[in-house]
């Protein structure tokens, strides 16, 4: 109410406060010198002695109405510069506000150059820096002025400024917040008709008028006047009431900081680091932003930001607590920590995340790296998949990118290793060597054991051949899972790895396949023996392309 009725100035001095309908209060603002920048501007200029060129740049803005709709044509800033170079350490690239993809492109040694970044934010009053309130109060560039209060992001980095109570304005400039007089505003006190409004620095108190007593308005006796009190005394007591209200206010405020910052500390984020800067490295690092900012699915980690003025990029990512897949198929202490029912649900979630990456995507994705190491799990043991640092973009007029062979000996597509041309069924072969992983719980490359062993998909499929599927089975899936339901995933797991790729399912089949097998009725848990007649249908010869013969099988030195 009070905003409403008393009017205080929003942006700096001699700068516009509105674009079209939007107000645009300071820090933000549409020209020069009227909005928060922490950079320094330089003046146009030429060295001679270095050799040096000093351009200076307007900055490119786009201003929207509460619904989204452009206010002004896009400014993008161009600069043609065809005979010199772009100094590449003394630019910054800065993009400011929420929700925002801020892209830079160009030509560094006749080579095309791409930089980025990209902010989101939950709301809008996610504005100001990465520091908390602790932090940013002890530094220069700190922005809250005079009657003004810091207050942490929920959930995240940064701050956001108040006025304090009793005041009005814009926190952001220096003598924004100016208290409210809410004597001159009948709405904003309570103050009766036989009492007169006083107003306070951040508040109001109400003095009875003479001739009438504090509680009621009722009038005194006159031959038993109300004592007066020195007006001296009067005043010492309010001053003194301020300082004990002031502070327990300060009291309570820290109280209740102590308890954001604990829970803060309670909600970690998954930093990406680079262990070392090179080009490679920078390349990988913009195209996973790029990928990342198309991705939206509740079984892909979730990119939060990235951050590029630090010495090496830096990507921030939401913190899955429970560890990777591959721990609870390698480590024996947590082997037996999650049911086959569970690991039924987790292969289905990557099977559903492949799919959206590959079908549901704006731009088709083929993440290239598919592994139980890159598959985290989260606080309910929800399959979350990893590093898309990896993965290509598939142009919607192709089936096929020709890359670079990359990925993880044991969990690579023959073909594609061979042709290094990659498609989304070079995904379904890795993810089909997950599934034998996750039903064997051994390694995909084992160089302790015999040649003919070393390979998990070679002798996965040796086994079915032979009828021995029960006997290389985990002894706890063998025991926890549905006969007939184990079948069926080893049968889906051999889909997957065979060598045509013409003839594997799509991500989209395996994902629709796990969910009918979820689905399907439970039966009694029983162990199986190994040459039951239950089994004999896994003998079935298939085409050619799912033979086991058919794979290529290699050896290195070591698994990556």
């Amino acid at each position: 109410m009070a905003a409403a009725i008393i009017a205080f100035p929003i942006a700096l001095p001699n700068c516009p406060d509105s674009c079209g309908n939007v107000k645009i209060p300071y820090p933000f603002g549409t020209t020069e010198g009227c909005y928060l920048n922490d950079t320094a501007t330089i003046d146009d200029g030429i060295s001679m002695e270095l050799g040096e060129i000093e351009i200076q740049m307007y900055n490119s803005i786009d201003c929207y109405d509460q619904s989204g709709t452009p206010l002004s044509p896009n400014n993008m800033a161009t600069l043609y510069v065809p005979s010199v170079i772009v100094s590449v350490t003394k630019n910054k690239f800065v993009a400011i506000q929420c929700d925002t993809y801020a892209h830079l492109n160009g030509f560094l040694n006749d080579q095309p150059s791409f930089v980025g970044c990209q902010s989101t934010c939950n709301n809008t009053l996610s504005a100001i820096g990465v520091d908390k309130c602790e932090v940013a109060q002890n530094t220069s560039n700190y922005v809250c002025r005079g009657n003004s209060t810091c207050i942490n992001l929920k959930n995240r980095f940064g701050y956001y400024c108040n006025c304090m109570v009793g005041h009005n304005g814009n926190p952001y400039l220096k003598y924004g917040c100016q208290d409210i007089n809410e004597c001159d505003v009948k709405e904003l006190n309570n103050c009766t008709s036989t009492q007169v409004c006083v107003n306070d620095i951040g508040s109001y108190h109400c003095l009875c008028i003479e001739g009438y007593n504090n509680l009621d308005g009722e009038a005194r006796v006159p031959n038993r006047p109300a004592p007066k009190l020195p007006l001296a005394i009067s005043l010492t007591g309010i001053g003194v009431g301020l300082i004990i209200m002031l502070v327990c206010c300060s009291w309570l405020y820290l109280i209740v900081k102590q308890r954001k910052l604990i829970k803060l500390k309670a909600k970690i984020v998954a930093i990406k680091k680079p262990k070392i800067v090179d080009q490679n490295k920078i390349e990988q690092f913009i195209s996973e932003v790029v990928v990342l900012s198309q991705i939206n699915h509740r079984n892909v980690v979730k990119l939060l930001g990235c951050c590029l003025e630090t010495s090496v990029p830096l990507l921030f990512f939401e913190f899955i607590p429970n560890g990777t897949l591959f721990e609870y198929i390698h480590n024996e202490k947590k082997v037996s920590t999650i049911s086959w029912e569970t690991c039924l649900r987790i292969v289905t979630e990557i099977a559903e995340a492949l799919s959206y990456l590959h079908f549901a995507a704006s731009t088709p994705i083929i993440h290239r790296d598919v592994k139980s190491s890159k598959i985290l799990l989260d606080s309910n043991y929800t399959a979350k998949v990893l590093d898309i640092g990896a993965s290509r973009l598939v142009p919607l007029d192709q089936k096929e990118v020709a890359t670079m062979v990359q990925g993880t000996i044991g969990y690579l597509d023959p073909e594609y290793l061979h042709t290094s041309q990659l498609i989304e069924k070079s995904d379904v072969y890795s993810f089909g060597v997950v599934l034998i992983e996750l039903l064997t719980r051994r390694k995909v490359v084992s160089f302790d054991k015999l040649e003919m062993d070393r390979s998990l998909v070679t002798y996965f499929l040796i086994s079915l051949e032979e009828n021995r599927l029960f006997d290389i089975l985990e002894k706890h899936v063998a025991t926890e899972g549905n006969v007939e339901q184990l079948k069926e995933v080893a049968n889906l797991a051999k889909k997957c790895l065979r060598l045509k790729r013409e003839d594997r399912p799509t991500m989209k089949e395996v994902a629709t396949e796990l969910e009918e097998l979820r689905k399907t009725e439970k039966h009694l848990w029983i162990n199986v023996d190994s040459n039951s007649k239950e089994t004999e249908h896994l003998l079935t010869r298939t085409s050619d392309s799912s033979k086991y013969d058919d794979h290529v099988v290699l050896y290195f030195d070591d698994g990556r």
